[in-house]
């Protein structure tokens, strides 16, 4: 698609009803059996749950005063979620059906969105709203956090590409997307600017497995889609405006899910190619 096609191709469709979520709907993953996760469902501090046919229900009550918002899912399908109020990251195992507290970072601000590399290592934006700044940081399998940056703008989204050679961070306020080479040992160099937005907030991200990048467009309502070279190809427009994150799942791997802060709900659309998260999974 050409970039004069912005805009008139494929739309969202609602998936679950208005409000069922709250306003702090966030931080969509897919299981291996297709079931969606976002936070926040029905009041704070729960994870919701969404099967493939859209009948949700609360999953997980989080310890008293914590509120999650990334969720990610490793290999072996265990489940992490950020804690933006608590600074931790929380660990679900399914085999022990117990949660446990993988990290404790007093020095994060509040960590946000989280992405996973193939070899399970989590890294975490974590803005600081009250003065348009963020950091950026690796929590190890074991649990080890380290501080990647520090002195950014409100960093938000973020994804690691498909051979887990890039690492992408968005900064909402400051409307621009970064890339930085990711090393083996999940150290991160080269930092450039991918691209630049002169208008509206940006949040979530995703790749597919090709390396095309998806970006949900806060305010403006739309999912913008870049090439691997960082080329705009597609802007897909939303029922709502107010979308914070997506994710992908479907029996192929080809449903792109947007959670909607402003209707309190989920949206749908189909790509083109499957999820990076679903290869994860030896799923695609």
């Amino acid at each position: 698609m050409s970039v004069k096609d912005l805009g008139r191709g494929r739309r969202s469709e609602q998936f679950t009803p208005p409000h069922g979520f709250t306003a702090g709907v966030e931080g969509p993953a897919c299981d291996k059996e297709g079931n969606l996760y976002a936070v926040n469902y029905e009041r704070e501090g729960t994870i919701g749950k969404v099967t493939p046919e859209g009948v949700s229900s609360v999953f997980l009550e989080l310890p008293e005063g914590s509120i999650a918002n990334g969720i990610r899912f490793n290999r072996a399908g265990d489940m992490f979620m950020a804690d933006y109020t608590r600074h931790r990251i929380y660990r679900y195992s399914w085999q022990e059906r117990r949660l446990d507290v993988l990290a404790e970072e007093p020095a994060m601000n509040q960590p946000n969105d989280i992405a996973i590399s193939s070899r399970d290592v989590l890294f975490a934006s974590d803005p600081n709203w009250g003065d348009d700044t963020g950091q950026l940081w690796r929590i190890d399998p074991d649990g080890k956090t380290t501080r990647l940056e520090a002195g950014m703008g409100t960093t938000n989204g973020i994804e690691v590409s498909p051979d887990d050679r890039l690492l992408y961070v968005n900064e909402s306020v400051q409307r621009r997307i970064w890339v930085y080479d990711l090393s083996e040992d999940g150290n991160v160099s080269n930092k450039r600017l991918f691209h630049e937005f002169p208008d509206y907030g940006l949040d979530g991200m995703r790749c597919d497995v090709e390396g095309y990048l998806y970006v949900t467009r806060f305010g403006k309502g739309t999912v913008a889609i870049f090439s691997p070279a960082g080329d705009l190809v597609e802007e897909v427009q939303l029922l709502g405006k107010e979308c914070t994150n997506l994710t992908f799942g479907g029996e192929d791997g080809r449903t792109v899910y947007v959670t909607m802060k402003d209707r309190g709900n989920i949206e749908r659309f189909a790509a083109d190619r499957p999820g990076r998260c679903r290869r994860l999974f030896g799923l695609v």
